[in-house]
């Protein structure tokens, strides 16, 4: 199962510690992690093998809700910033849709995140 990771700059350290706290399941031969530029080189960073897409605000947003509507991303873990703004609001949106249109479940925080883990640990 493909999981997309993506963390604004102000959430990025809580989606390492959210990774670090689940590598158990997140090592396990059937889970592969995609992210975006700078997140992905940090969870590389922390011992989890990713692919990283380009940085989003340079399209890595839009080639993983490429991914998702091909049907090869399985589920997105995107940890937004809610007290800031982004620039790049469009592209968010627009993964958020497509994730949507596509019935992929997307996390926004960690507790969501938590629950979709948990689920799919089950059937590993």
């Amino acid at each position: 199962m493909e999981i997309a990771i993506i963390a604004h700059d102000g959430k990025k350290a809580d989606l390492i510690d959210f990774l670090l706290k689940n590598e158990a399941i997140l090592h396990h031969e059937k889970i592969k992690l995609i992210g975006t530029g700078t997140t992905g080189g940090k969870a590389e960073a922390a011992g989890f093998k990713t692919q990283r897409m380009l940085s989003g605000p340079l399209g890595g947003d839009a080639q993983i809700a490429g991914r998702v509507a091909e049907g090869i991303t399985k589920m997105v873990f995107f940890f937004k910033d809610p007290l800031s703004s982004h620039p790049h609001e469009a592209d968010i949106n627009m993964l958020i849709r497509v994730c949507d249109v596509h019935n992929v479940p997307l996390a926004t925080n960690e507790a969501t995140a938590q629950l979709l883990l948990e689920a799919i640990a089950l059937q590993l």
